[in-house]
């Protein structure tokens, strides 16, 4: 056997020891994952489950294939390595990759411990299941669309190009609401009615003199009224669920519309249900990562979970995944997590020295030394050295497990190795506290004056103290990690960002936005103000960065055609992608598909005129209606009352400045 590999498998069976106290420590340090089961698995294994979305078992499709190549040559050419997948189930399963050293191997475990308690605790993956059994849903899902594929009177290759139709609008989901079987989520009775009187009189293909003979006006004008038969009563964002309630198959040799069968129904809504139950993973990617990536951090590095021979080659591994290029959801995510904690740490301690007597926010900074203050709020030094105070500690302070302290004394804990058992979640707190880190000496000193006014105009406890002394020995140590579980619990990326996205935080870690400009045809920095960062990083976050598309009318001119909306957020849709989506769309509709957006068409007379006088041209914003009819693509302009409803209003995400150096 390769001595490689030998050794390989000599670090996986060692792995029950780390799994077990990682579990542990989790604990200790305040997180709630859901139970994990680990497995260890090689190379191939790895990329397959990878390409799978972390699972063992999907249906029968090109795609799986696809991400697998593409995985395997990212590991061959381009440096990436695969450290590990864990996914979202109770329990969880969390997959080791056989190759990796001891140090990648504990921080992938400390990593996914973090990442199954926020599974667990964010609400948005609540939305779909508290419990979700999402390993057995999906074999079941496989095992459904494979019996379609064998089954002789179904054609395999219209599973699949079904399942394609489909792929294109899995992001199509209204990621906001929970998951409800499709059939929940159809139109209103009257909507429902007026769409069956529809079809069918266009079924019948009767001319206007019978119409006009059968129906009186009175009631034929009801049904031309946009108002009167438009459905969904509302802009419908669940675009597969609408198309399950009124859809239909395209039939090519018959060239018309029919009704869907009971198996391109049923594919229809396991992907719709496959699509609720990953859109929370890719609503709260940098929240996730940047939060199994800080507890990863807090346990390797600060538990020096990571043995002193393995430290150097964890710190590689840290910077390997950190220093990843492009927008890095580990790196983001690290940041702002670290920020809040710093952030309600910070006011946690001011709240308690504006109480003091005789300081006010006005006096604040002449009579608080807060290099003083910042050694006060160093932790005691038995929690900074627990092995060589060991003796000294109290079974009665709250910062102490004396029952773990009792079987410490009596040998059954292995201190050296572990000194966070006899500590409790406050004495951790205090022993992490974030403000007397050397990565943040200076945050306590940058508080502003405005802070400081806004801190005391909502201080309302009127208990004061003596001294500064005093105010420090009350300050909550474990405020910081409080809240950052509080924030765990509720927030997804966009409003993640929205809220603790600042522009101290954008001056602390060099946040910039860049753009294409016409007059110098490359890219400049164009804004390093907080509000142009986050209107950019939230464009790239919401609806999973995806063009945001809604069903306005499944009757659009009364003619049975479906019109889909663009809400426009001052981001061109790709005109070509949006050609073939609506080829997907059609198939699924049966019948001619509309999409309408908003472009910006700039002339290129008054391109060159702005580059000579070193500015930007001003692009004119235009209503567009896509329709594609089964045999061509029309595009037509609309008059700007036809898309005021889907333009960007206070919310634009174009950061140019007015005018621009050559």
């Amino acid at each position: 056997m390769n001595p490689d590999r030998i050794e390989q498998q000599r670090i996986a069976e060692g792995l029950e020891e780390p799994v077990r106290e990682a579990a542990n420590l989790a604990e200790k340090l305040g997180l709630e994952p859901f139970p994990v089961n680990y497995w260890i698995v090689d190379y191939d294994d790895m990329n397959e489950l990878i390409a799978y979305g972390g699972f063992q078992t999907r249906y029968p499709h090109w795609r799986w294939g696809m991400q697998y190549d593409r995985q395997q040559k990212q590991g061959q050419f381009m440096g990436g390595k695969a450290f590990e997948i864990v996914n979202n189930d109770n329990p969880a399963h969390a997959f080791l990759q056989e190759s990796n050293s001891l140090a990648d191997q504990k921080a992938v475990i400390t990593h996914v411990e973090a990442h199954s308690d926020f599974f667990r605790n964010n609400e948005w993956f609540g939305l779909f299941a508290n419990d979700p059994d999402a390993a057995a849903m999906l074999e079941r899902h496989a095992e459904t669309i494979r019996e379609y594929m064998e089954d002789p009177e179904i054609d395999r290759e219209a599973v699949e190009a079904w399942i394609d139709h489909v792929l294109c609008l899995e992001d199509n989901v209204d990621q906001h609401r929970a998951f409800v079987p499709a059939e929940t989520r159809g139109s209103d009775g009257e909507d429902v009615e007026a769409e069956v009187v529809a079809e069918k009189l266009d079924e019948l293909e009767l001319s206007d003199e019978v119409r006009d003979q059968v129906f009186d006006e009175e009631w034929l004008e009801s049904q031309e009224d946009d108002e009167e038969v438009r459905f969904p009563a509302e802009p419908e964002k669940d675009i597969l669920a609408f198309l399950w309630n009124h859809g239909k198959a395209y039939d090519a040799e018959a060239e018309k519309a029919v009704e869907m069968t009971e198996w391109q129904r049923d594919v229809l809504e396991i992907l719709r249900k496959e699509a609720y139950y990953f859109a929370p993973q890719k609503m709260t990617k940098v929240m996730n990562e940047g939060w199994a990536a800080y507890w990863e951090s807090k346990m390797m590095t600060d538990e020096a979970f990571a043995g002193d021979d393995e430290f150097l080659s964890y710190a590689d591994h840290m910077a390997a995944v950190l220093g990843s290029p492009g927008l890095n959801p580990y790196k983001l995510g690290l940041q702002l997590w670290n920020y809040v904690e710093n952030t309600t740490n910070r006011r946690e301690v001011v709240e308690k020295l504006l109480r003091v007597e005789g300081v006010t926010w006005r006096n604040f900074e002449d009579v608080i030394d807060l290099d003083e203050v910042r050694d006060l709020l160093e932790p005691e030094p038995w929690l900074v050295d627990v092995v060589g105070h060991l003796d000294d500690l109290d079974p009665d302070d709250e910062r102490v497990d004396a029952e773990a302290l009792a079987a410490a004394h009596d040998g059954e804990v292995d201190v050296q190795k572990y000194p966070w058992k006899v500590l409790t979640y406050a004495g951790l707190a205090e022993r992490h506290y974030s403000l007397v880190k050397p990565a943040f000496r200076g945050f306590l000193k940058r508080i502003s004056q405005s802070e400081l006014e806004r801190i005391a105009r909502y201080l309302f406890d009127t208990d004061r103290y003596d001294s500064v002394e005093d105010a420090v020995a009350d300050v909550d140590r474990a405020a910081g990690w409080d809240r950052m579980r509080e924030i765990r619990e509720s927030h997804n990326d966009v409003t993640f960002l929205d809220e603790f996205l600042t522009q101290e935080f954008v001056d602390d870690n060099d946040y910039f936005t860049y753009e294409y400009t016409h007059t110098t045809r490359d890219y400049r920095v164009t804004s390093t103000d907080y509000r142009d960062v986050k209107k950019k990083l939230m464009l790239r976050f919401t609806n999973f960065g995806k063009p945001t598309i809604a069903v306005e009318d499944g009757n659009y001119e009364n003619r049975n055609e479906l019109l889909l909306a663009h809400q426009y957020n001052g981001v061109m849709l790709d005109i070509q992608q949006a050609r073939q989506t609506l080829e997907r769309v059609f198939q699924l509709w049966g019948r001619p598909v509309n999409l309408k957006t908003i472009v910006k068409e700039v002339d290129e007379h008054d391109i060159e005129v702005a580059r000579r006088r070193d500015r930007e041209p001003e692009p004119e914003e235009v209503g567009k209606l896509l329709r594609y009819d089964g045999e061509e693509f029309t595009v037509e302009d609309l008059p700007w009352e036809a898309v005021e409803g889907i333009a960007a209003t206070d919310v634009d995400y174009d950061t140019k400045p007015d005018e621009w150096l050559a």
